[in-house]
């Protein structure tokens, strides 16, 4: 008897995530799985779409975010991703999660600029696994729990220090009851003022959680400067200890005074990599985004404002400019805009490049969706390494490409049936024109879809379409990591 299935992708160059060459063929999708896939002219399906040789791959995972509210808030917040062809993002970057800690007043930064102060009400991991099954996300979302949210919740904002036992204990049994409803894994900021005080014991004393439940251990290091190597080395440590794998966020060789050390710190990974799960994410860019309290600013380093409380009429100036303007320091300038987030050109593209063409390597936007001129990372980033870094600048092959957005980033992460085209594999597919994708979003302009991201599929269910934009269907699901 003929397959009879709800969507037939024909004649697509079927790149499966796996790396392996591409190969033309033809998938079948019944519900939200793939049913077939190969040369299926015998097969029927309720709406056919003719690939014409176009690539048709898995949905790309983010394998870095801050779209912990987003995900929250209906289809139309995520087109952001989904016009990239992301169908998976990882939440609670950075030591960042909306759980389980609820906030009464306004958080310090940076988590105040990650998320809205009124969202700030979830408290425990349940109540936000619960939101999202009650209101299904347009994207599938795997959470980890933010040490920095644990840290100000439980020392109720008295953050310049180490934590008591007492406190870590209780950030443990936190963590732990996470895992348990579902989170994936801790992270951590330690770069960051709410949780740079707290010793390398206290994040493995809170991190022992990780060791039952076969969690991860994702983290912005503490120092992504001049100390990387001893960050990279602290990293390591704590991994090891909890017999965590470890992610390092974002990998980079920041200021201008440390481009080109990734010829050291890649080599540390990888070395590190043959006792000890290890891998990392990199976004296709040479600035990074975050708080404008987060670093001093400096005469060698241009910052751009993408958001700013008190004077949001600054948003998308220089930083410079402004000092210039108001004829004070780039430091007065600074804290004047706070609270306030910013655009830091601190990155070599040698180190870029070195840093994403690594096999240990999965790309991750690390966009601010909340800013009103954000990072054009937050739009851009899985069409810029494929129009850019693949097509015109040949760092990788296509296949290779994929890999890291798609198979590599489920392996890392544990999401079962995902990141693969195969039967039996959830449906989250992308169609896209290999030679047109590009990304539009540009620093002056960056809330722009991309070129050449064709449609997006969600456990089988349409998404995105290219031109007509997000069809509006809530798809995902909150992700588990398998055991």
């Amino acid at each position: 008897m003929a397959l009879r299935c709800d969507l037939i992708i024909r004649d697509a160059t079927i790149v499966d995530g796996s790396g392996r060459p591409g190969f033309r063929g033809d998938v079948a999708v019944e519900g939200e799985r793939i049913a077939a896939v190969g040369d299926l002219g015998g097969a029927s399906g309720a709406r056919e779409v003719m690939a014409g040789g176009r690539v048709l791959a898995p949905g790309f995972i983010d394998a870095h975010t801050h779209d912990d509210q987003i995900v929250l808030q209906g289809a139309e917040c995520m087109c952001c991703k989904l016009s990239q062809g992301v169908t998976s993002v990882v939440v609670g970057n950075c030591g960042i999660s909306l759980s389980p800690m609820r906030m009464a007043s306004r958080p310090p930064a940076p988590l105040d600029q990650v998320c809205a102060p009124e969202w700030w009400t979830f408290g425990s991991f349940g109540e936000y696994a619960d939101h999202l099954r009650r209101e299904p996300p347009a994207v599938n979302a795997l959470a980890l729990i933010g040490h920095m949210s644990l840290r100000v919740g439980v020392m109720e904002g008295d953050t310049q220090r180490a934590a008591t036992d007492g406190e870590a204990e209780r950030m443990r049994a936190l963590l732990a009851e996470s895992l348990a409803e579902g989170a994936a894994g801790f992270s951590t900021g330690l770069f960051y003022p709410p949780s740079k005080h707290a010793p390398t014991e206290e994040v493995i004393a809170i991190a022992e959680a990780l060791r039952a439940q076969r969690g991860l251990y994702v983290t912005h290091m503490r120092d992504e400067a001049n100390g990387v190597l001893d960050s990279i080395a602290e990293t390591l440590r704590i991994g090891e200890t909890v017999g965590a794998p470890v992610v390092i966020s974002h990998h980079k060789c920041a200021q201008p005074e440390n481009h080109g050390r990734s010829r050291e710190t890649l080599p540390m990974i990888a070395q590190a990599a043959t006792r000890h799960p290890v891998a990392f994410d990199v976004y296709p860019y040479t600035a990074s985004s975050t708080s404008l309290a987060a670093r001093d600013p400096r005469p060698d380093v241009p910052v751009q404002v993408t958001n700013s409380l008190p004077h949001p009429e600054m948003t998308g100036r220089m930083l410079a400019d402004i000092a210039a303007e108001w004829d004070v320091s780039l430091i007065e300038a600074r804290d004047r805009l706070l609270p306030a987030s910013g655009v830091f050109h601190n990155m070599s593209e040698a180190d870029v490049r070195r840093i994403m063409a690594h096999p240990l390597s999965m790309i991750g936007s690390d966009g601010g969706p909340l800013a009103k001129k954000p990072h054009p990372r937050l739009w851009g980033t899985f069409p810029r390494v494929l129009g850019h870094y693949v097509r015109k600048i040949g760092l990788m092959d296509l296949e290779t490409a994929i890999h890291k957005m798609t198979g590599r980033t489920a392996m890392v992460f544990g999401i079962a049936d995902r990141g693969t085209i195969a039967p039996g594999a959830f449906a989250d597919l992308v169609l896209l024109d290999a030679a047109t994708v590009k990304d539009r979003s540009t620093w002056e302009d960056p809330v722009q879809p991309a070129d050449g991201i064709l449609e997006t599929w969600v456990n089988g269910q349409s998404a995105y379409v290219h031109g007509a934009g997000v069809t509006g269907a809530r798809a995902g699901r909150l992700l588990r990591r398998a055991a």
